[in-house]
Formats: structure tokens, sequence, C-alpha cells
């Protein structure tokens, strides 16, 4: 379970709770970010941290997927620009973002399964 989200000099970080600290990635735009690392606090807590590409952020909403073993298990958005009267639009890249993860699981199984 993520307990805490937060970004601080240009790093998202986050503080995870469970038994393991399962293999984590980073989606942004169906492309897995780099840089992610994962360190044992005490038992039961990891601090997960990732550097924010700069050539990432542009106008607009940038939404960052967080999963664990192809599950959505978090999520991170940077609003840029021009303030926006309503969040529809971080909602909608959220959707995207995860609509993209189902369909890379589905094709993944299709390939595994032959159908």
């Amino acid at each position: 379970m993520l307990e805490l989200s937060r970004i601080r000099a240009g790093q998202w970080e986050g503080i995870w709770t469970g038994k393991d600290a399962p293999d984590f990635e980073v989606l942004h735009l169906e492309t897995t970010l780099e840089g992610l690392s994962v360190e044992a606090l005490e038992e039961g807590k990891w601090k997960l941290r990732l550097p924010i590409p700069a050539e990432l952020l542009s106008d607009g909403v940038q939404t960052f997927v967080l999963s664990a073993g192809g599950e959505t298990v978090g999520h991170f958005s940077i609003v840029t620009g021009a303030a926006l009267e309503h969040d529809l639009r971080a909602e909608i890249e959220l959707l995207r973002a995860e609509l993209d993860l189902l369909k890379r699981a589905f094709r993944r199984h299709c390939v595994e399964t032959g159908a």
C-alpha cells in the first residue's frame, strides 16, 4: 500500500507498506521510466524515489503511474503552464495511462497463451 506520495526537489517520493517490496515500475505515456530506487526503512516499509526527467514536463497535465506486478498501485500528476479551473484533464490522463497499462498486459497475455 502506498502511504505517502510527494514531489520534492525534482524527485517523486513515496512510502510503500507491506510484507514485501514488489517489482515497481513508473510509467509515463506507456514508457517505463528509469531511475526508480527502493530503499528499506524498517520492517514492512520502503522508500521509493524517482527523479522526474525535466524533458517530460511541458504545459498541461503529465500523469505518472506506479505499478507493481502489472497492477496500478498509485499515481501522481504534475500540472504546468496555465492553471486549470477543473482537474478533469488530470483524470483523463490517468485513465489513459491505466488503459495503456491494461492494453500492454492484455497483449502480453495473448502472446503468452497463443490467443
